[in-house]
């Protein structure tokens, strides 16, 4: 029998190897988290390699590095949390950090939530969402490090495929957007969620009051857990969660990352039916919209938990990564 032999040209050989080399693992994507963050810091855009047209955002607002943060951030602070996507060359990020013109000893300043795109060994895309929020920080801060859940991984046979982890994340801003208490809200019966650092579920009840009751409450509370106040419909103010935008998903921790916005009923719609038949007034009676980073960890198809952190922003702001068609509808997209 003759052996059939296949040529394959040089070119593709190459080709192939230099893909191989050029895919940034874990450790890979989360030094470059570091690199930039240490070249904010440095106010020294060589310090990090950059692609020549590389493109960036701060809080929606494209601009060129270094400028916004680039110019004032001092230091890096305690808090890190990664989000890894090595499958799309993505990474996420959640930390504190400090700017100039603090006194010494005043402690972190804000929060960050970065986004970066490494496309052979260098950065492409920078989005950053940077919170001025001192509490927030603080609050960050005093936790100390992310939840364990962040840092887990999942056994291999009960890791969800990026579709279905996307598909469950969504369901989070689904079932929240002009909540009614009657859609599908896949939450464990432990899920918690941290927002800016403080707990939003499952919080203390304050000395000598009591749980309020979803059947009879005005406004959600921060005491009930994520599938309960859920169930209240009381969630319904949050009219709209656009420009919803899957950026980073660790399959190997069941971690997905989200970009979006949360714009709040206005006039007449902030007047709703309760589940149980009740006519409730809530939210800002003001046109409001959060520009938000959210993180969700989910297990064997439920949200278990979640973390963001988020800031007031003009009404109906853009991304500055979306067109306007995309940045006003309420679908999901997977960024790859």
């Amino acid at each position: 029998m003759k052996r059939i032999l296949a040529i394959v040209p040089m070119g593709l050989l190459l080709a192939g190897a230099a893909a191989a080399q050029a895919k940034c693992d874990r450790a890979c994507l989360e030094g470059f988290v570091d690199r930039y963050l240490d070249a904010m810091v440095a106010h020294n855009p060589n310090a990090v390699p950059l692609a020549p047209n590389v493109r960036f955002t701060e809080n929606g607002q494209r601009l060129e590095i270094p400028d916004a943060l680039w110019g004032s951030m001092e230091s890096k602070g305690a808090y890190r949390l990664f989000v890894s996507d090595p499958d799309t060359g993505e990474v996420a990020f959640m930390g504190t950090i400090r700017e100039e013109g603090r006194a010494p000893g005043m402690g972190v300043a804000g929060v960050i939530a970065l986004r970066l795109k490494i496309v052979n060994q260098r950065i492409t895309e920078a989005e950053q969402l940077v919170v001025r929020n001192e509490r927030a920080a603080e609050n960050l801060e005093k936790l100390g490090k992310p939840n364990h859940l962040f840092l887990e991984d999942v056994p291999p046979a009960e890791r969800m495929s990026r579709e279905d982890l996307i598909k469950t994340a969504n369901m989070y801003f689904s079932g929240m957007e002009k909540n009614d208490g009657k859609g599908e809200y896949p939450f464990t019966d432990d899920c918690n969620r941290i927002e800016n650092g403080s707990q939003t579920t499952n919080a203390p009840a304050p000395p000598g009051q009591a749980k309020p009751d979803p059947k009879t409450a005005t406004n959600y509370s921060a005491q009930w857990g994520c599938k309960e106040q859920f169930e209240s419909g009381l969630l319904h103010f949050v009219w709209r969660i656009r420009d919803r935008r899957f950026v980073a998903v660790d399959r190997e921790r069941g971690l997905v990352f989200a970009f979006g916005f949360f714009d709040h009923a206005l006039g007449k719609n902030r007047t709703f039916q309760t589940p149980n038949g009740r006519t409730v007034t809530g939210g800002p009676s003001q046109p409001w919209t959060w520009e938000i980073a959210e993180l969700f960890k989910v297990e064997k198809g439920k949200l278990r938990q979640i973390e963001a952190v988020l800031d007031r922003a003009p009404y109906g702001m853009n991304s500055g990564w979306s067109n306007w068609e995309d940045g006003m509808s309420s679908r999901a997209r997977d960024i790859k």
